[in-house]
């Protein structure tokens, strides 16, 4: 082990000596181009950009981009970057991480790897963990870039498609997570090559990189469509779940159990006796009260695992939002899948909205993965550098500080309840205000935040409060939040680049103790990396400040994992009463301890997300590739349609003969198919095919269907049109099937976790029936695009036209067609009568025959 970690260190060593060399020779330009007037330093990006164009790569212009942005930088942002900075830019380059500690201007850092990618041109992403950090860099640095001739865009959830397009064709695009994810997804949704917003992936540089590649990579991305509802089983079941008698800490008796560790919830016997009863059912966990059993455990989930104003909140609006643990902030337009949503909106008593299904989903990892280029920055990243190194191929890399840090982080103060770990809060917090000092004080959740505001009022002590409710205000609170006895009360998104600036008289008080920014934590979060981020608030380039956590026995993180052993300890100090307290390194390196276990289990939860979504990443890489290719097709797309028919007639010949040859009833059938999907009435009959083998019976259908094909492609006139119909059958209907696989996907997903109690790996399992759906969905779509194309009615004088995605619409008009695919006008040109109940409806509405026009009364 010892040699391990010696070799570790003495490569960063090396790593950072390189780096050292390489930033002297960029400080070498530094006399010649501060002679330049603006003008021509301006003139130095064409200049480069020609070069680029010449053959000369991005590590060949870098010393004198990179001198060139810095010139820029002190001349426009009145900034200089410092030595640490250069060498930190660097390893941005080399699509890395450097590690560089709050406060060392990260910032200004990325503008110099920025600028020189951006001079490619094939558009450079700045990715950030929120809006307000996307707005607050993309105005301030954008001075920089566009004085250097480069366009810079904001990406936001706000803006139309077009303003998107807009955004993406920058040369710079500032934009978070999210939404960059999102606008993938939605641009493998439309219709035609213009509605597409983003280029192809070339260089994404990600602020807070532990925050967005790490900590919420366990969630993946979802598209969801409208699917049924059912608001009445879920008030049902929430009846049912308020009713339980119970505790955390469980007892015999109790209605249900709760695993603190998992935070998962459970029925116990007398729990599901009730159930039973209440319900009037037999037995719960009949097959048939599968889906009730599905909602009674969301319901149970909703009320006594997930908390209000932790794990959500609900707005003036009547509308429950997610909380996100790791910024604080509440999450505009996600919701929480398969149903939970819902059984939360039951709870709380605000309207249910309809339940959804997936339409497209992405893991960050398998996003941001697609980059030809990926870097990052952080201040807390080393702790996660196997994961970042196996998954992202990055390494990271510690930067030094540029002034060393004097902040004193204290021992954390441990309380036997929350009630005496709150009043000694209030008491430092007030001793500090007294004395003037600004004081930050953070909380895990909104909940926690307004009781400490409440405690701060009784206590005649002003302040702010900066959470998911009021997040509007917060460039105008930690604007003041290093003013001179500024108090503020902030959840996690305080610790996120944010930089809170000391006012005078703050720096150079009488007494050390109260120098500088004091950060107050008020409980631990389960990440150590958000600890470290809230410590380095304070202590910013060598500026004097102090940190103190508050812990007590009772906060969650200390309930799940670290309460016995802690408990222990308390006993062995022989400490009793509300006033207890411990200050100790020992303890706050037993909660360091249990905040590794939880981050271990996160690790498997990520882990575990990246392996199921790896199954399918190959199937969503072929069916997006499939569709961009028929999006941007320029040319007749039949020799694509001819291998689509021939699929489709081999596979429906060796359908009807399993053994290798049709008897009787085969033939029979293989004509009746044949005639409904293919060909015109009669133009196949059993005198033809019988003397044939099952190769000269594909051949002989193969050649029909060519000529009804042609005779279809006649009546579109021109290739302009023709083309136009090929491209939107195609893609209604691989949108409709591949919408239906990937729900049907995160449904098996759901379920796949029970046969490891038949001693079944799951995601074996999960594998093998992805592929074989897979295979089937494949021969869906060459189906239905094969029936389509013989069976549509098309006629001269109508028009087709795709709106809303992947559904195809006719409205009349004076050229062009009509498909089966959509015009309600045109129900009397199909014969429904030879169409079965369970196939798709010729209408082209995509459902089947006996949910569409095969209802009651439809026709």
């Amino acid at each position: 082990m010892a040699n391990i970690i010696q070799n570790l260190i003495e490569n960063d060593k090396k790593q950072l000596k390189k780096l050292h060399k390489m930033a002297e020779k960029v400080e070498a330009y530094e006399v010649d181009f501060a002679a330049l007037p603006d003008e021509v330093l301006q003139a130095k990006t064409a200049e480069f950009k020609t070069r680029y164009q010449n053959g000369e790569t991005l590590d060949d212009l870098l010393y004198e981009v990179f001198a060139v942005a810095r010139e820029g930088a002190k001349r426009v942002l009145g900034l200089f970057p410092y030595h640490v900075q250069i060498m930190g830019g660097i390893v941005l380059h080399n699509g890395d991480v450097p590690e560089m500690r709050t406060g060392e201007g990260k910032t200004l850092t990325a503008t110099m790897p920025v600028y020189l990618n951006a001079i490619a041109g094939e558009g450079v992403h700045v990715v950030t963990v929120n809006e307000y950090l996307s707005a607050r860099d993309a105005t301030e640095m954008g001075e920089l870039y566009n004085w250097l001739g480069l366009t810079v865009g904001i990406n936001s959830a706000t803006k139309s498609a077009a303003e998107k397009r807009e955004a993406y064709a920058c040369d710079i695009t500032y934009s978070t997570n999210s939404e960059l994810g999102f606008d993938y997804l939605r641009d493998n949704m439309v219709t035609t090559f213009e509605e597409m917003s983003q280029r192809p992936l070339s260089f994404a540089l990600v602020d807070e990189v532990d925050s967005i590649l790490i900590d919420e990579a366990r969630t993946p991305l979802i598209i969801s469509g409208q699917a049924e509802s059912s608001s009445a089983l879920y008030y049902r079941a929430d009846q049912f779940a308020k009713q339980l008698n119970g505790r955390e800490d469980y007892e015999e008796g109790d209605d249900y159990k709760i695993d603190l560790q998992s935070k998962t919830i459970g029925l116990t016997e007398e729990g599901i006796d009730k159930a039973e009863k209440f319900f009037a059912i037999d037995n719960l966990y009949d097959l048939e009260n599968a889906a009730l059993t599905h909602y009674v455990d969301n319901a149970l989930r909703a009320n006594y695992i997930m908390l209000h104003d932790f794990d959500y909140m609900v707005d003036e609006n009547k509308e429950v939002l997610i909380v996100d643990q790791f910024t604080g902030r509440a999450m505009e337009g996600r919701r929480f899948s398969d149903g939970l949503h819902q059984a939360i909106e039951a709870k709380e008593a605000v309207p249910i909205q309809d339940e959804s299904k997936t339409m497209a989903s992405i893991t960050y990892q398998n996003y941001f993965r697609m980059y030809k280029k990926l870097a990052g920055m952080s201040g807390t990243a080393k702790t996660e550098a196997e994961e970042f190194r196996e998954i992202y191929n990055m390494q990271i890399i510690p930067i030094p500080t540029n002034v060393p840090v004097i902040r004193e982080d204290h021992p954390d103060l441990l309380y036997p309840t929350i009630e005496s770990k709150f009043t000694a809060v209030v008491a430092d917090v007030k001793d500090r205000h007294d004395k003037g000092q600004p004081i930050l004080i953070g909380t895990v959740g909104v909940e926690t935040s307004e009781v400490i505001s409440k405690r701060l009022v009784q206590a005649g002590i002003p302040h702010e409060v900066l959470n998911a409710k009021n997040h509007f205000r917060e460039a105008q609170i930690i604007m003041n939040a290093g003013q001179k006895g500024a108090v503020t009360i902030a959840t996690n998104m305080a610790g996120r680049g944010t930089d809170i600036k000391l006012g005078a008289g703050v720096v150079d008080h009488p007494e050390a103790e109260y120098r500088g920014l004091a950060v107050i934590g008020t409980e631990r979060h389960e990440s150590r990396r958000i600890d470290n981020q809230l410590r380095g608030r304070s202590g910013r380039q060598g500026d004097p400040g102090i940190s103190q956590f508050y812990l007590s026995l009772e906060d969650d993180l200390m309930r799940r994992f670290g309460s016995e052993r802690v408990a222990a300890i308390l006993d062995r100090f022989k400490l009793e009463g509300e006033d207890a307290v411990i200050k100790s390194r020992m303890i706050t390196n037993q909660i360091e301890a249990s905040q590794k276990r939880v981050e271990g289990n996160n690790y498997d939860s990520r882990k575990q997300v990246l392996q199921y979504d790896d199954v399918i990443r190959e199937q969503r890489e072929v069916i997006y590739k499939q569709r961009y290719e028929v999006i941007t097709a320029d040319k007749d797309m039949t020799p694509q349609l001819l291998g689509m028919f021939k699929r489709t007639i081999d596979r429906l010949v060796d359908g009807q003969a399993p053994l290798g040859k049709l008897d009787e009833t085969g033939t029979q059938d293989l004509i009746v198919q044949v005639e409904s999907n293919l060909l015109p009435d009669g133009a196949i009959t059993t005198a033809e095919i019988d003397k044939l083998n099952l190769d000269e019976i594909k051949v002989l259908i193969f050649e029909k269907v060519k000529l009804v094909y042609a005779e279809q492609m006649e009546k579109l006139s021109d290739s302009e049109r023709q083309l136009s119909f090929q491209q939107a059958v195609i893609l209604r209907t691989v949108d409709t099937n591949w919408s239906d696989h990937i729900d049907q996907l995160d449904q098996m997903r759901q379920s796949v976790g029970l046969r490891g109690y038949a001693q079944n790996n799951p995601l074996v399992e999960y594998q093998q029936e992805a592929f074989a759906m897979f295979n089937n969905m494949i021969g869906a779509i060459e189906f239905e695009v094969t029936r389509l194309m013989m069976k549509a009615q098309i006629h001269p004088q109508t028009t087709i036209q795709q709106e809303n995605g992947p559904k195809i619409v006719t409205t009349a008009s004076q050229e062009n067609l009509t498909t089966v695919a959509a015009a309600k006008t045109a129900d009397t040109e199909f014969d429904f009568s030879k169409v079965g109940r369970n196939e798709i409806c010729p209408c082209g509405s995509g459902k089947k025959f006996k949910n569409c026009h095969g209802r009651a009364g439809a026709l």
